[in-house]
């Protein structure tokens, strides 16, 4: 029998309302079995769909469970801060003040909520780009040999191939349209801005298994490189990160250092707050 859910539709990672990643959230998703969720998840046709669920973890405030069009993942970055903003907007209490505990597919991330909302990065495995991965993506890209800087493998729950390239023009001349699944899945690039500009780096992910020619901001995808930066010896300061420029997107991503950890902030706003049948 189909019922009422709360539900609310968030933009996460811009300053400027609709100009970041939407993400639609189901609030009371109890009781809707697999089938039900990536259903409405397929309907949305956005990035990703959020159910937010009572915690199994009894550290954890609440649980997420993050569908795409196509299929569940174990966690992700804009459905992480625009999850906690749904959840805080209905009423939502954490147990620590200024602390969220979200539990997700791979255990439980910490929000920060002192300076606006900012994600703790989860632990990033960091491994050498298989040869001929990275020849098939620059042969598919017609990327020059000279302007690669350095790639990688990096797994924080998803997996990305990465590559920085010598400048974000670099990053922003891409064709998306040259990458086709089943043979690419998704691949990131990085490249720095010049001294002196509002952004410290471009960042793209490539998306052609999720149906899109590139995902619009992508909070896992900064986490990961943020890990590979300072294991570069490239994040001693806080960084502005601008992602979704090249499809008309005003994303900003706001890393931050502090001790060990790695914040991955970014602008939440809720746009539509209603009831959804399911």
């Amino acid at each position: 029998m189909a019922t009422t859910r709360r539900f609310i539709q968030v933009d996460v990672f811009s300053p400027i309302p609709t100009q970041g990643n939407g993400l639609a959230v189901v609030v009371d998703a109890e009781g809707l079995d697999d089938s039900q969720l990536q259903a409405f998840a397929a309907w949305t046709n956005l990035p990703e769909t959020t159910f937010l669920l009572p915690p199994e973890d009894p550290a954890a405030d609440y649980r997420v469970r993050i569908f795409t069009p196509s299929r569940e993942l174990p966690f992700a970055g804009h459905p992480t801060l625009g999850s906690c903003a749904a959840w805080l907007h209905v009423g939502g209490e954490p147990h620590e003040p200024g602390m969220v505990r979200q539990e997700c597919g791979i255990g439980v991330v910490d929000i920060d909520l002192t300076g606006g909302l900012a994600f703790v990065a989860p632990p990033t495995t960091i491994e050498p780009l298989d040869g001929s991965q990275l020849r098939a993506i620059t042969d598919a890209l017609g990327i020059d040999s000279d302007l690669i800087v350095r790639s990688a493998r990096l797994d924080n729950g998803p997996v990305f191939p990465v590559i920085h390239l010598a400048s974000a023009e670099d990053v922003l001349e891409l064709d998306s349209s040259r990458v086709r699944w089943p043979t690419f899945d998704a691949i990131g690039f990085i490249g720095p801005h010049t001294t002196g500009s509002e952004c410290d780096y471009e960042v793209r992910l490539l998306a052609p298994s999720s149906g899109m020619s590139e995902d619009p901001i992508t909070g896992s995808l900064n986490a990961a490189l943020a890990f590979w930066l300072r294991e570069a010896g490239l994040l001693a300061e806080p960084l502005t990160i601008s992602q979704g420029t090249a499809i008309g997107r005003h994303g900003r991503v706001y890393i931050r250092p502090t001790g060990d950890s790695i914040l991955i902030g970014g602008d939440t706003h809720i746009l539509i707050v209603g009831d959804v049948t399911l």
